[in-house]
Parts: C-alpha cells; structure tokens; sequence
C-alpha cells in the first residue's frame, strides 16, 4: 500500500464530497465545485467526516500501478477539498527593469523587455490581481480552488521571462531563491 494513499481524507464542514456510480467524485464548498474521475482500481469510502481510498484487489493491474494510483487519487481528492475549502494562491513577482504587468479582469498584460507587449487570457477560474508600487518589484497574486490549474497558469506565465542566473532578471515566485553564477569577468582573472 502507498503510505500517502492510507491516510484518511478529512472532510471540514461546510464542504459536501459525493462519489457517483461511475467513480467520479465531485467537492463542493464556499470557493467552488471540483470534480475528479477516479480509476477503477480505486474504491472511495465516505465515513463520518472523513473519506479513505481503498485498493481493489480484484482490478487486474500490476502491485506497483495499483500503489501509485493509490498515492495519486488521495493526493488529487486531498488537494480538491484543500481547495473548495480554504482555496490555493500563488504569488509571482517581475524582477528586471522596464518590466511591467497590468490586467483587466482576467486578461493579463506583461512588459517584459520583448519588442511586443505579450496578452494572456486566464480561466475564469483563476481570480487575478496584480500590483504595481514605487521602487517595489511588480507582484502578481494569482487565487483559485483548482491547484492543478494554477500550477499550470504559473508554469505558463513563468514560461515568458524565466529567471536567469547572471543578474537574477526574470519571472519568479515571491521568496524564490536563483542561484546566481559570477559570468565570464569572475573566471578571467
């Protein structure tokens, strides 16, 4: 068994977590509605506030597929309940001069060093606020339920100006350390 996959799932209240006939299990709660297919070798168990995720036996896959879903199914159930709960945030932040970023509603605008301003359209299941103070770094605050999606809303928004290691310019997240590398001037000596 999994080590991850035993543990239970603790429901808080306020969020309601039904699993369908077809295995699929649908979270709600104050900051959304989720939902997640789960494989059939995985069999879910609602009891008294919390919910565990089972191997069943009888599915014909291999131990170690068996285990590795077991892990991956309580980890995505977990996160989803994380999620409609307390919700995820992710904040980025633009170091480099001249880099700017602005948004109108969920459309999100970057300055950032290239000839051509770059325009990005988020789901609107990602709520957005950027901020812009005097002799501060630009900050982005992304929020959503879903901590699939904004991974990989932030992968994307990375992906434009990832952060280099000679002067540390680029896009990153608050708290993120680069290691920085000394260039050519250090080793010629």
């Amino acid at each position: 068994m999994s080590r991850i996959g035993k543990l239970p799932i603790t429901i808080p209240a306020g969020v309601t977590f039904k699993v369908s006939d077809d295995n699929v299990v649908s979270v709600k709660g104050k900051e959304g509605e989720l939902s997640q297919a789960v494989h059939p070798s995985i069999k879910i168990k609602l009891e008294e506030g919390k919910a565990t995720c089972e191997i069943d036996e009888a599915y014909d896959l291999s131990p170690k597929q068996k285990q590795a879903f077991h892990g991956l199914y309580r980890s995505l159930l977990h996160n989803m309940v994380v999620g409609v709960s307390e919700g995820y945030e992710k904040r980025m932040e633009l170091v480099g001069v001249g880099y700017r970023v602005s948004n109108q509603g969920n459309i999100m605008e970057f300055s950032l060093g290239y000839t051509h301003s770059i325009v990005i359209q988020l789901p609107p299941e990602i709520k957005v606020e950027t901020k812009s103070e005097r002799n501060q770094n630009p900050l982005i605050i992304l929020r959503s339920c879903d901590k699939q999606l904004l991974g990989q809303v932030c992968a994307k928004i990375r992906s434009f100006r990832k952060p280099e290691p000679y002067k540390g310019k680029g896009i990153l997240f608050v708290g993120e350390k680069i290691r920085r590398k000394s260039g050519k001037s250090a080793s010629a000596k």
